[in-house]
């Protein structure tokens, strides 16, 4: 803030006194506390996780997927644990969606080495098809979950993206239903909108999936050329559903759902 300027009245001068300058009281100056340094707009940080340190709770694992509106290939589930008393921010990761793939392929050995542990779970598109898409989400989740845990690894806490936590199962409505069946990822679950905007080990995870999968669609582009995966990974763009009207679906198309 800028100090004040100081203004000056002067009197005419009678009976020969001297004028005399006026000068006006500076008011008491407030210091402003500093300012807390923002991370930039758009950018994830560690702070949503930090915010679910307590006793006992110290490694938390960040969940996001990726091939859930795909016509063809996988659901991919990746996971990346941090450790929240003395994790540290990893520069240039974003959301998969938000960056080009040679971006993602760069920085997805970064992430495997940042994180505490890292894991990537797939459901193919016969398993979506057999059990529709959100079991199919549980069911690549718990894979991905369960590779975390025989590395040795227990998370206490798990962040989710999106608003639905798909990753538990349902709890059973009644006596008359039957409780989902096998071993699940059993630590709490809290889910967050857009967390692979904000949160920096859900963005991570967003980028190990990202990658897995992307990989599998090209791999599987070797056999089947016409469908242009290596280009659209498998997502509904109008040249892969003209091919599908043209040659009809592939094994790895999810043919329960409407391709055309």
């Amino acid at each position: 803030m800028p100090a004040p300027t100081q203004t000056h009245t002067t009197a005419k001068s009678t009976g020969g006194a001297k004028p005399v300058a006026k000068t006006a009281s500076k008011p008491a100056v407030k210091k402003k506390a500093p300012l807390k340094k923002k991370s930039p707009v758009g950018v994830p940080t560690l702070d949503t996780e930090r915010s679910f340190l307590a006793p006992g709770v110290t490694l938390l694992a960040g969940v996001d997927e990726v091939g859930r509106g795909a016509l063809a290939g996988p659901v991919t589930v990746g996971i990346a644990v941090v450790h929240l008393e003395t994790h540290g921010l990893l520069a240039d990761v974003r959301d998969s969606k938000l960056l080009k793939p040679e971006d993602r392929e760069r920085l997805e050995p970064m992430v495997r080495q940042w994180a505490v542990a890292c894991a990537v779970g797939h459901a193919s598109a016969r398993e979506i098809d057999d059990i529709g898409i959100i079991a199919a989400l549980r069911l690549a989740g718990t894979r991905a979950w369960f590779d975390i845990v025989e590395a040795g690894i227990s998370p206490d806490v798990v962040l989710l993206d999106g608003s639905h936590n798909w990753l538990s199962p349902d709890p059973q409505a009644s006596l008359f239903d039957t409780a989902a069946g096998g071993p699940w990822c059993e630590a709490p679950v809290h889910t967050r909108i857009k967390a692979d905007m904000s949160c920096l080990s859900v963005a991570a995870a967003s980028v190990v999936a990202k990658v897995a999968r992307d990989r599998i669609m090209v791999d599987l582009h070797e056999e089947a050329p016409a469908y242009g995966w290596n280009v659209n990974k498998g997502y509904a763009t109008s040249a892969h559903r003209e091919v599908i009207r043209s040659q009809g679906p592939s094994t790895y198309h999810r043919t329960s759902w409407h391709l055309t």
